[in-house]
């Protein structure tokens, strides 16, 4: 037991400091896409992406973060348009907010009012329920690190529940079957008010690889109001972390293009 203490006492406090301090960015992380060059593309450039995130018009380039699984095929065919970036809040309010290399008009009327906006005492005790609406599972490692000694969610008021009717925060992963449809829709109409819905990892964002299936909605927001949506196949604790604290009005700070 001496030495666990020692230990403890030598090692000092690990636990990421994240929102409170920036959170290092580890190089060579692959945490989102971006385009560095979006002019005089080739409508060649859309056939690049196995889930159509890239698009051309007029001759400029934009690329959808809710529909790449950051496979990396558009970095290694055109690297003078694309590159990773370890940047790790990804998370946007808006589903517009996703689409890069191309200018995206935002305007208020189209995010409601984050939870804290509408009931500030929860920004203390925010419960979040997940539901599970199709994912293969990845989404679900990076959601069970949030609990861990690094992250340790619950030092900034976040607790997971496992009934809807205690929650606040509706976090859906995986684009949404047809079997899920109904217990998602059950799950967001007994939650109190107010409430919030995060959409994490690509699935959940657009339907991902599977979205032209038709066992798969093509996203939660087919089936749900979305509140936040995080980006990634699957996205980090930390963009997980920003998603649920941009939902909670804890953070305001959204993903930067």
């Amino acid at each position: 037991m001496l030495a666990w203490i020692l230990r403890g006492l030598g090692k000092g406090v690990v636990t990421s400091r994240y929102p409170h301090r920036p959170e290092p960015e580890l190089e060579g992380f692959r945490a989102r896409i971006e385009v560095t060059n979006s002019e005089n593309a080739g409508a060649e450039l859309e056939a690049i992406c196995p889930t159509g995130a890239i698009r051309v018009e007029a001759g400029r380039v934009s690329l959808d973060r809710g529909a790449c699984i950051l496979c990396g095929a558009c970095i290694e065919v055109a690297p003078e348009r694309f590159r990773f970036s370890s940047a790790y809040e990804t998370a946007d309010r808006r589903r517009a907010g996703l689409v890069v290399g191309e200018v995206v008009e935002r305007t208020l009327e189209e995010v409601r009012l984050p939870l804290a906006a509408q009931a500030r005492p929860l920004r203390r005790s925010v419960h979040i329920r997940h539901v599970d609406a199709g994912s293969d599972g990845s989404e679900e490692w990076e959601i069970a690190a949030l609990t861990n000694p690094y992250y340790d969610m619950q030092r900034l008021g976040l607790y997971f529940t496992l009934s809807p009717r205690h929650a606040d925060v509706l976090l859906v992963t995986g684009g949404v079957t047809s079997a899920m449809r109904a217990p998602l829709e059950r799950a967001y109409e007994v939650m109190p008010e107010p409430k919030a819905v995060v959409a994490a990892g690509t699935d959940a964002c657009s339907g991902g690889l599977a979205a032209t299936g038709g066992e798969i909605a093509g996203g939660v927001d087919r089936v749900l109001p979305v509140d936040v949506y995080v980006p990634g196949s699957p996205p980090s604790p930390l963009a997980l972390l920003h998603g649920l604290l941009l939902a909670a009005g804890i953070v305001v700070e959204e993903a930067a293009a």
